[in-house]
């Protein structure tokens, strides 16, 4: 593997028809997004890279539009992408074409799934596959600045002229292990996910200390969540500057009726007020409206006793699962996922059970976890 690597800049329509045409004749492609993000809700677009260890483009997002040929090349038909950590490379191309690579592999979801560390950088990646170093000093760079430095360029190219040869590593790893579906699967699961629809109803959900409050004041926190969701993705604005989580859930908490008890709540600025004032008003009257039977179940306490009890049984069951397969434990399931389970087992309904091969590993352990909890209670297991 050479040590420099060649890459062309694109920004005429003519340099990406032909540089989609050589890309389209290899089987696996190197795939990575650079982009800034500090005024704006969504990310601003400011370079795609594609490529192998012979040669990486780089794309310019703000001189040319994407074409036909890089639809394509980037769609089911062209060949397998290769990418690290792939959430916010996602949204780019979400933003940018209006759909995702795929197929896709993720070497980030790969190297986790071979009991490996489950977070790991790119650059640590390449060095434990490919005893390489890729050096981080543009990590911040103006992206949206023009021309790109040299040393940006490079180290743009570098972010993707190492995953296809990482990848064939990995593959045959996998293979070895018998895990290879799991990972692809995991991979369309991600494709899935980042096709669809946001899930602003449940945001709400998100917040740490949400349990903290009675079933209105959890009704008026979701509405609000809902708003402000939308009213940023529609305005273009990072959360916080229209109104934090903490914000949103310290009025859901006072329930104020008017402007001056709204003025009252921690963290409400006037300029919120005078712009948004009647809105957030509205949203909360809503709210105290509710008939009892339309309210929203509370969320069981973390504190609780029986909520620590649930959860020190779940996740005994998990790492006995996940010692037994070599796995980090949150490659299994997420502290997210078992917070439902629990949530799940208070209230006396169906366990959130798992598809796929998580399921088929995962979902007796969990179940017989609870089961013994119940019974040690003295209590049912809601007939499940």
């Amino acid at each position: 593997m050479p040590t420099e690597v060649t890459w062309h800049f694109i920004d005429t329509e003519e340099a990406l028809e032909r540089a989609c045409a050589d890309l389209a004749t290899r089987d696996v492609i190197g795939v990575d997004t650079e982009f800034m993000r500090e005024t704006t809700f969504y990310p601003v677009p400011a370079l795609i890279q594609l490529g192998d260890a012979d040669v990486v483009y780089l794309i310019d997002p703000t001189a040319v539009a994407p074409s036909d040929s890089l639809r394509t090349l980037l769609g089911d038909t062209g060949p397998l992408k290769i990418l690290h950590a792939c959430s916010e490379d996602m949204e780019i191309f979400t933003l940018w074409i209006g759909d995702v690579p795929s197929p896709l592999v993720d070497t980030q979801m790969a190297h986790a799934l071979l009991g490996e560390e489950s977070s790991i950088s790119y650059q640590r990646l390449v060095d434990h596959w490919a005893q390489a170093h890729v050096p981080k000093g543009e990590t911040r760079s103006n992206w949206l600045q023009r021309p790109l430095s040299e040393e940006q360029c490079r180290y743009a190219a570098l972010d993707v002229v190492w995953l296809p040869l990482i990848w064939q590593r990995q593959q045959s790893s996998l293979q070895e292990k018998a895990r290879l579906e799991w990972l692809l699967e995991d991979c369309r699961a991600l494709v899935s996910v980042a096709k669809g629809p946001r899930d602003d109803a449940n945001w709400y959900l998100r917040h740490r200390n949400a349990w903290r409050l009675e079933s209105r004041q959890l009704a008026a926190f979701q509405r609000l969540c809902v708003w402000r969701e939308r009213a940023v993705r529609e305005r273009n604005l990072p959360r916080n500057w229209l109104a934090s989580d903490a914000t949103l859930m310290e009025m859901a908490a006072a329930l104020p009726g008017n402007r001056y008890e709204l003025s009252r709540v921690d963290g409400v600025k006037p300029a919120l007020i005078k712009r948004e004032g009647d809105t957030l008003l509205a949203l909360i009257e809503e709210a105290v409206r509710l008939e009892t039977s339309d309210l929203p179940n509370t969320l069981p306490s973390p504190i609780s006793d029986a909520y620590k009890k649930r959860m020190k049984a779940l996740k005994a069951a998990v790492n006995e699962r996940a010692t037994a397969l070599s796995l980090p434990a949150e490659v299994l399931v997420t502290r997210r996922e078992l917070e439902r389970w629990i949530s799940a087992d208070i209230q006396g309904t169906d366990w959130p059970c798992m598809s796929g091969w998580r399921g088929e590993v995962l979902n007796d352990a969990l179940v017989s976890a609870l089961s013994r909890d119940n019974r040690s209670r003295g209590s049912d297991a809601h007939g499940r």
